[in-house]
């Protein structure tokens, strides 16, 4: 296969991980330019990739007035930021490998869709969920009809408590108005990854979910608005100062203390944690998006799942059951139970992890399984080696947005009707 060339828009903490495929796989592809508006973030890529200065800007607009000078683009900007360049970069030619989620509303996921169609290019939406050995090796196993027709699927999403604290009660998540919904930003993930196990997309659905305790009601009794400053901090399991303080002493300079400091210094996290939005007291916070949420959806088929999403968690995981008509399935990210309901026998299978499920993990081999899926399909023009396209991606994020419908006003919503 020919080397693929990479446009990076975005080298933050996602963009700078799927670029280092790449650095990790020469001869299959190449960064030749990057876009980040933060500077210590572009030039630090730029080192890392061997870029020249001229190759290394602060505006995507500036790489997309060059013509097409790669094969493909990787987007990997704020979630709001994700239409323009998407529209921007299908129309030159490039094939896109697009962050998810690959915009926040129903029109905009359908202009990104007729975009990359009208144009004829790849787009591989990162639900890296679809790409890990475990999702494989389910989907491998329901597709042989190991356990008869799937009746019903239990899902859950375990956030994890400081992750929680840190993406979505601290951090670029936090507000719905700024960002996206929690459902949208976290777990569409998840509501993606249900669809392509079962089979299908869900027709119907509905939800409950809420903001419950990361709220000022429940602030403890002396509480500062800053961790640094708190005298019961110790008392308290979302300090940021032992967060961040300890993975700093354990040398563990990777997500999410990157995101709070560009240079993994006690000086510059003491800064951080003083005037920047991780220092913050958790019940000092303008958070607004929910901390648990659940949604029960019914399939054309006649299967039931439901998708639990909690922030109240360890880091750990996702987990779950899959009951068929001949047996049933538990899965935990790594290992598969099988049982089968006529012999009795249960079968264990270790998929073989590969990093844990966070994003400093790799999702679990999901993030290298996204870019070894999108790189062979511009190599070879076969957009069938990405499972996360533009049809799929569009389903499953209508189905985030009639959750978020079904949460809002209580009702039975059905997947696909049209925002109001």
């Amino acid at each position: 296969m020919s080397e693929v060339s990479l446009l990076v828009v975005g080298a933050g903490d996602r963009g700078a991980g799927h670029a280092r495929f790449a650095l990790r796989h020469p001869g299959r592809a190449r960064v030749v330019d990057v876009a980040e508006p933060r500077r210590i973030r572009r030039e630090r890529f730029a080192a890392e990739h061997g870029l020249a200065p001229a190759d290394a800007v602060d505006d995507w607009r500036v790489l997309a007035t060059r013509g097409r000078v790669a094969d493909a683009v990787l987007i990997c900007t704020q979630d709001r930021e994700h239409l323009e360049p998407a529209l921007a970069f299908a129309a030159q030619g490039y094939h896109v490998m697009l962050e998810k989620p690959m915009a926040l509303d129903e029109e905009s996921c359908r202009a990104i869709v007729e975009a990359v169609e009208r144009a004829g290019v790849i787009l591989a939406v990162g639900h890296v969920l679809r790409y890990t050995p475990y999702t494989r090796a389910l989907k491998a196993l329901l597709d042989a009809g190991r356990i008869g027709e799937v009746v019903s699927v239990q899902h859950v999403e375990p956030v994890g408590f400081w992750h929680q604290a840190h993406s979505f009660v601290r951090g670029n998540w936090r507000r719905a108005d700024e960002s996206t919904s929690m459902l949208m930003a976290k777990s569409c993930h998840d509501l993606d990854w249900l669809q392509h196990v079962v089979g299908e997309p869900p027709v119907r659905l509905s939800s409950f979910g809420r903001l419950s305790h990361f709220t000022a009601d429940n602030r403890p009794q002396g509480a500062a608005d800053r961790c640094v400053d708190c005298t019961v901090r110790a008392a308290c399991a979302y300090d940021a100062t032992r967060l961040y303080g300890g993975q700093l002493e354990r040398g563990e300079h990777h997500w999410p203390l990157t995101v709070v400091v560009d240079e993994c210094t006690e000086q510059a996290l003491d800064q951080a944690l003083r005037t920047g939005p991780y220092g913050r007291c958790v019940y000092a916070c303008d958070n607004d998006v929910v901390d648990h949420q659940v949604v029960a959806m019914e399939f054309a088929g006649g299967a039931t799942a439901t998708f639990t999403m909690t922030g109240f968690t360890e880091m750990a995981n996702r987990r779950t059951e899959i009951f068929g008509t001949r047996g049933e399935i538990r899965g935990d990210g790594r290992m598969l139970r099988v049982h089968d309901f006529l012999t009795g026998d249960t079968e264990i299978l270790d998929t073989a992890l590969s990093g844990d499920m966070s994003a400093a993990g790799g999702h679990g081999g999901g993030d290298e399984g996204l870019m070894e899926a999108f790189v062979s399909a511009v190599a070879t023009g076969d957009p069938a080696r990405v499972s996360s396209g533009p049809r799929e991606s569009l389903l499953s994020h209508l189905t985030v947005l009639a959750a978020e419908r079904a949460r809002a006003t209580g009702a039975v919503v059905e997947v696909g009707s049209r925002d109001e």
